[in-house]
């Protein structure tokens, strides 16, 4: 059974940087697409970030420029460096894995989720 553990989040304040930190249980996940999405109270879930097993990248537009994505599959694990926070960054942030086909990215496995708060 494929199990993803999110690490690294907590409460920080605006302006602040945060890396959260996602372990596979199985290196198979290295050919598949990884990904972050994120869900804040009273929202939809949304998807900030993918990487392709080549290292290929695509952020949310409300992220560009101040996260990023990455993965080491030789750790089998995946990265969110987020910068430049802001209080509306405050949700759950979720690590997946999935496949990409022509209309998008369909997430397959999921972690358990993550708190993240950005506050003064």
């Amino acid at each position: 059974q494929v199990q993803l553990v999110e690490s690294g989040g907590g409460l920080v304040q605006p302006g602040g940087s945060l890396r959260l930190s996602c372990a596979a249980s199985t290196s198979a996940l290295s050919f598949y697409v990884m990904g972050w999405h994120r869900q804040a109270p009273g929202k939809q879930r949304e998807l900030v970030a993918t990487v392709t097993s080549g290292g290929s990248t695509n952020y949310a537009d409300s992220v560009k420029g101040r996260f990023t994505i990455s993965r080491d599959n030789a750790k089998n694990t995946v990265y969110l460096q987020m910068g430049s926070l802001k209080p509306e960054d405050t949700a759950v942030y979720y690590c997946n894995g999935g496949l990409h086909s022509g209309s998008g990215y369909y997430p397959i496995y999921w972690g358990q989720g993550i708190q993240v708060t950005v506050s003064s």
